[in-house]
């Protein structure tokens, strides 16, 4: 209904508007007619004016009676001529305009004769002019009287057709307001109507998301359950994982030191073998420590600018050697790769994993490929895996040509001790290491397998555009450090709030020939530090009650500014580390340290020389 009401608006409004338009056209006309009679009389009162102004000269010889005669006779061709335009539509009144034309010309002609005449002998007769004159003025009135009647039967019907569309016009105003009025009506019911509607799906939406509410809470309720049953299955795989590995480290441990107090107690001098397979076992725990704590990003990381060809092409001969010779490793560096900002120990040894784990995927024989070149992330890429951003990043890749590995292993593959291998050939954690640096370190990881064919693990690490002195290649991934010898005029402050891991520290310090001095806390340390001014270094656990190591360090600087600061700890969440990268400047040696790994630092610190 209310799309008919409108139709019917428009077309009123339509019909109002054509009927307004001929109604202007109309009153136009009607004041051409109008225009047309005022030309018409003015016209006729010129050639009178002309002819009256004749007359009185002729009676009385004054020329000042002639002004009228002469106006007239330098206007009426200018009059003739505006109604001649104004005419022009009508070819009957053009020929009446012709006839009065001649007429009104013969007319002027004769009084101009009358005055001549009358100037030449002022006592003629006027008889037979004044007969002649009124003869040619009643021809010029009957003309245009003629037109004149033309005039008013045009503006009779003229005056009609406009009365008439003013008629239209009003009834197509009426109309449309009319029809406003019944359309305003409908739709005023129409949106009552939908007012009625939209509560009543208002109702129904609120019933359905109190619905939706409460199936999305009993969902929550459930995955909730299903992610602590899967938390717990992770964390009873990795405890026992851990449990597992650490057992046997321990029992090799307490095996070892049991049977080295029998051997000394029987006096027996054979030691080395046993002390060699509890050291093993303490590095292996350590390796595990570290692994857990790469996986968990929460390792400390010194990045550095680093230019992957060379890092990768400096690996390459000891990536043979640790695969061996049935391996053919070959490296594929592209031309002009962008530097990267990461850990390069740490760097390396993710690749050194990765060049095993294909190893051993070829059953220790085939080709392992390395590969570098710059890669873009694009934004589709990002939107379908979680923590990678679109932009620039180096690309590494190690290819093999084992096996491969089925979707389901892809799948578990990153999961801390998830391994495919036999029992006792793996931990579980290479790969978990690897990823969990990658992601630290702001990076994706991605592997790509066909079985029969064989694997590639692509590594993409950020582009770094920053100012930065690339570094130089280290290699200390398979490379024995013979342990430093200091100097007993070195004195050196170990602060350990631990007894039995300061006494230690304390001995490995004065096995490497330094001399020592240890404190239990902060205030005694600050107390030697006052005491001895001679102190070269502070050795300093970073958790310790009251005042952190940190903190301890920072006073230390301020009392002496040029004492050499080293922090130790076993937990990488602390006050020199964050975001998992180490801060400027800062020396750090992450518990658990062997004497050899204590020897390097001090020497990289203290600038000791390598003895032989």
């Amino acid at each position: 209904m209310s799309w008919a009401i409108f139709g019917f608006l428009v077309a009123a409004i339509g019909g109002a508007a054509i009927s307004l338009q001929k109604q202007v056209a109309a009153q136009t006309w009607v004041e051409h007619t109008l225009y047309v009679r005022t030309a018409l009389l003015q016209t006729l009162s010129t050639v009178q004016d002309a002819e009256t102004s004749q007359r009185g000269f002729l009676l009385t010889g004054d020329d000042t009676f002639l002004e009228p005669f002469r106006n007239a006779d330098r206007t009426i061709g200018e009059r003739l001529h505006a109604l001649e335009r104004a005419i022009s539509d009508n070819e009957e009144q053009m020929q009446r305009l012709k006839r009065l034309r001649s007429v009104v010309a013969d007319r002027l002609a004769a009084l101009q004769k009358h005055i001549q005449e009358r100037g030449a002998s002022p006592d003629a007769t006027f008889a037979d002019r004044l007969k002649n004159g009124k003869r040619l003025m009643d021809q010029a009135r009957s003309i245009i009287a003629e037109m004149l009647g033309e005039e008013d039967r045009l503006l009779t019907t003229r005056n009609a057709e406009m009365r008439w569309t003013l008629t239209l016009t009003q009834m197509g105003v009426a109309g449309a307001l009319l029809s406003a009025a019944l359309l305003g009506w409908a739709t005023l019911k129409d949106r009552q109507r939908q007012v009625v509607e939209l509560q009543t799906a208002n109702a129904a939406l609120r019933i359905a998301l109190k619905q939706a509410a409460d199936e999305s809470e009993r969902r929550e309720r459930v995955e909730g359950q299903l992610r602590q049953s899967q938390k717990m299955q992770a964390v009873g795989q990795l405890t026992g994982g851990l449990a597992h590995d650490f057992n046997n480290m321990l029992a090799v441990i307490v095996g070892c030191l049991n049977l080295l107090k029998r051997t000394m107690a029987r006096g027996e001098v054979d030691k080395d073998g046993l002390i060699d397979k509890a050291m093993e076992c303490v590095d292996r725990a350590a390796a595990l420590t570290h692994r857990l704590l790469a996986f968990s990003r929460q390792q400390p990381l010194a990045p550095q600018t680093v230019d992957a060809n060379k890092l990768v092409g400096g690996m390459a001969e000891m990536i043979r050697r640790t695969l061996g010779e049935a391996v053919n490793v070959e490296t594929v560096l592209a031309s002009g790769v962008w530097r990267i900002h990461v850990d390069p120990n740490q760097l390396e040894s993710a690749l050194l994993n990765l060049a095993v784990n294909a190893r051993d995927a070829m059953n220790d024989e085939g080709k392992v490929t390395i590969e570098t070149s710059n890669a873009y992330i694009d934004d589709h890429y990002a939107r379908e895996h979680a923590e990678v951003k679109e932009g620039q990043y180096v690309l590494v890749a190690v290819s093999d040509t084992g096996a491969g590995m089925p979707p389901e292993v892809i799948a578990k593959a990153f999961e801390p001790f998830f391994t495919t291998k036999g029992p006792g050939k793996g931990t579980g954690l290479g790969l978990s290491q690897v990823f969990g640096f990658v992601k630290q370190s702001g990076g994706h990881i991605k592997i790509y397998s066909e079985l029969g064919q064989g694997t590639t693990v692509k590594i993409y690490l950020p582009r770094f555009v920053g100012e930065g002195e690339v570094a130089a290649p280290i290699h200390q991934a398979n490379q024995l450090q013979r342990a430093m010898r200091g100097s007993p005029e070195m004195l050196i402050l170990v602060v350990e709030d631990e007894d039995r891991m300061r006494s230690v520290a304390v001995a490995m310090f004065k096995d490497l020939g330094y001399s020592v001095l240890a404190a239990g806390n902060a205030a005694e340390a600050l107390a030697l530090i006052n005491a001895n001014p001679h102190i070269d270094l502070l050795f300093t656990d970073i958790v310790m009650p009251d005042m952190n190591g940190r903190a301890l360090a920072e006073e230390a600087l301020r009392r002496r500014p040029d004492l050499k600061v080293v922090f130790t700890t076993g937990f990488s969440r602390n006050a020199v580390i964050h975001n998992g990268v180490l801060d400027r400047g800062v020396n750090f040696l992450p518990k658990p340290f062997s004497i050899e790994q204590l020897a390097q630092k001090m020497s990289a610190v203290l600038g000791v020389m390598e003895t032989t």
